[in-house]
């Protein structure tokens, strides 16, 4: 199960992903195999040297206890020392912004594709729906004529 954020692709330009695992507590691993979790408008901020992922909401199990934990707690993102410090510098160097652009298991374990990159202008945006929908009237015919 892929959980993705299109809204990342489509406010920002991203030159590079980097994939990071995730601490969680409780029945999250649970809520977050049943599809209750949303990272569309999450964010990834940098506290202490260390990387955490924030206003993403997962739902409480249904089927959990009353220790479950608070939907919008900031959860810490497990990446290497190399490639904390090389964020770091990205962001506070280049002035680039990074989101979690998907949300996916891999062996067994819940990994969090984080995207970097920089916000697009409005008329990026204008460009890219055009470029969308040029696609689509495209597609549309060419699928009449096979017909």
């Amino acid at each position: 199960m892929i959980i993705k954020n299109k809204k990342a692709y489509f406010n920002l330009t991203i030159k590079e992903t980097v994939e990071a695992g995730i601490c969680l507590v409780g029945c999250e691993v649970k809520s977050i195999r049943n599809g209750h979790i949303t990272i569309h408008e999450s964010f990834i901020r940098i506290i202490n040297n260390d990387v955490y992922l924030m206003n993403a909401n997962i739902l409480p199990y249904a089927q959990g206890n009353r220790e479950n934990p608070p939907q919008n707690r900031n959860r810490k993102l497990l990446l290497h020392r190399k490639q904390i410090t090389k964020l770091i510098s990205q962001l506070e160097r280049d002035g680039l912004q990074a989101v979690p652009t998907k949300l996916y298991f891999k062996n067994q374990r819940i990994k969090v594709e984080i995207g970097i990159g920089s916000s697009k202008k409005q008329f990026d945006k204008r460009a890219s729906i055009k470029d969308r929908e040029l696609k689509r009237s495209l597609d549309r015919s060419f699928k009449h004529k096979a017909l």
